[in-house]
C-alpha cells in the first residue's frame, strides 16, 4: 500500500493536539508527518508516534518539499493565506476553519453524511463547524427517509469550542468560585433595581461575562439580523451539506459551563409521516450514531459520557405533538474530536484508501 506524507498545521492547539491523538489511534498509511505552528510555538517538542517531533514555523515555503495531505487547525486567517499555497504544491488540504466552508467550489464534508463530495475537491476540503457536524450526522438518515421540512436548533456548547482561553475562563471561575455579583448587589440607589450593566470585576480571556454559573446566548459575533455568526454557520452549512439550499432552519446557540462535548436540542418537521419505532431503527442503523434512548432507565446522551469518542449520541426522541409530522432529538458529541479533529482525520483516511485502490 502506498505511504503518504501528512502536514499538521496548528499542531500545538486544542484541536491540533487532538488530531495527533486520533492519528496515533488510527495508524493510517502515513510514512512522514511534519508539524507546523506559529512563530511563537516553533521549536517546541511534541511526543507523537513514539517519536519526539519539533514544531516547525509555518511560512510560504513550508510545503515546498511536497505533501500529499495537510490538516489545518490554525484559524481562518492562517487558512486563507497558506491553504492555497499548499494546494498549489499538489497538497490536498483539509481545513478546520470557517474560511472556505461556504465557497461553492470547496466541498464541505462529513464522512458519514456526504463522502461522495470528497472527490469534488480542487485542492481544499472544508471541515464543517463542530455544532453542524454532529447535527447532520443525526439528520441525514432522517432526511433520506422522511424528507425534512424545517429544523429548529438550540445548542448548549462547551467552552472547549472557544479554544484554550475559553477553557481557562471556566477553570478560573471554578477556582475562584466566581458568581455574577451584579445580579442584586449593584443596586441603583434611587430605583433600588439591580444594575445589570455593571462590569464584572474579573479578568476574562475569552467571554464577555464569566461562564462559570452562567449560560451565554452569544457565540461568535452578532450580525445585523440579530443572529450570531455561529447560528448563521449552522443554518448555511446544514443547507449545503444536506443539499437543501432553501431548507427552513432557525438556530439559537448558547455557551454553557461544560468543559467538553456539545449538546443540542433539535426539533425537526418532516414532509412525510413516520412511525416512531421505525424512525428509531433508522437512527440506530445509521453510520456514526449511538442510540441512547431508554428513559425508563434514565439513559440518554450526556456530555461527560460523549467525551473521548467519535460517535454522535442521540436520545430523548419524542414526537412533536404541535405539528403534523415532527420530532424532538437530543444530540451530543465530543466537539473537539468528532466536531473537528476526528472528522478531518476521517476525511484523510478515506482519501488514503481511495487513492490506494
Amino acid at each position: 500500500m502506498k505511504k503518504y506524507k501528512l502536514a499538521i498545521v496548528g499542531a500545538t492547539g486544542l484541536v491540533g493536539r487532538t488530531v495527533l491523538k486520533v492519528l496515533e489511534e488510527k495508524q493510517l498509511p502515513i510514512s512522514k508527518y511534519v508539524l507546523f505552528a506559529s512563530k511563537k510555538s516553533a521549536g517546541q517538542k511534541i511526543h507523537f508516534m513514539n517519536t519526539e517531533y519539533i514544531i516547525n514555523e509555518l511560512n510560504e515555503h513550508s510545503f515546498d518539499e511536497g505533501f500529499d495531505f495537510a490538516i489545518f487547525s490554525a484559524g481562518g486567517e492562517t487558512s486563507k493565506k497558506y491553504s492555497p499555497i499548499a494546494a498549489s504544491k499538489g497538497c490536498i488540504v483539509v481545513d478546520n476553519s470557517s474560511a472556505f466552508r461556504m465557497d461553492p467550489n470547496v466541498p464541505l464534508v462529513v464522512p458519514e453524511v456526504n463522502p461522495e463530495e470528497i472527490q469534488n475537491h480542487h485542492g481544499i476540503i472544508a471541515n464543517p463547524n463542530c455544532s453542524t457536524i454532529q447535527a447532520v450526522v443525526a439528520l441525514k438518515p432522517l432526511d433520506e427517509k422522511y424528507q425534512i421540512k424545517r429544523i429548529v436548533y438550540s445548542t448548549y456548547q462547551a467552552v472547549s469550542g472557544a479554544g484554550r482561553n475559553g477553557v481557562i475562563d471556566l477553570e478560573n471561575g471554578i477556582k475562584n468560585h466566581i458568581i455574577n455579583k451584579s445580579d442584586f448587589s449593584n443596586c441603583n440607589e434611587i430605583t433600588n433595581k439591580p444594575n445589570f450593566n455593571a462590569q464584572e470585576n474579573y479578568s476574562l480571556k475569552k467571554f464577555p461575562y464569566p461562564i462559570f454559573s452562567n449560560c451565554l446566548p452569544h457565540i461568535d459575533i452578532f450580525l445585523e439580523n440579530g443572529y450570531t455568526k455561529e447560528e448563521e454557520k449552522m443554518i448555511n452549512e446544514t443547507r449545503k451539506i444536506l443539499k437543501h439550499p432553501n431548507l427552513r432552519i432557525t438556530a439559537t446557540t448558547v455557551r454553557v459551563p461544560v468543559f467538553n462535548s456539545h449538546s443540542e436540542s433539535i426539533n425537526v418537521e418532516f414532509e412525510n409521516s413516520f412511525h416512531m419505532r421505525e424512525l428509531k431503527e433508522v437512527l440506530r442503523n445509521a453510520p456514526g450514531i449511538i442510540l441512547q434512548d431508554d428513559i425508563q432507565n434514565n439513559i440518554y446522551p450526556i456530555a461527560t459520557k460523549a467525551s473521548g469518542y467519535d460517535y454522535v449520541f442521540v436520545g430523548r426522541i419524542r414526537r412533536d405533538e404541535s405539528v403534523i409530522s415532527g420530532i424532538n432529538l437530543w444530540v451530543v458529541a465530543d466537539n473537539i474530536r468528532k466536531g473537528a479533529a476526528s472528522n478531518a482525520v476521517q476525511i484523510v483516511e478515506k482519501m488514503c484508501y481511495q487513492h490506494s485502490n
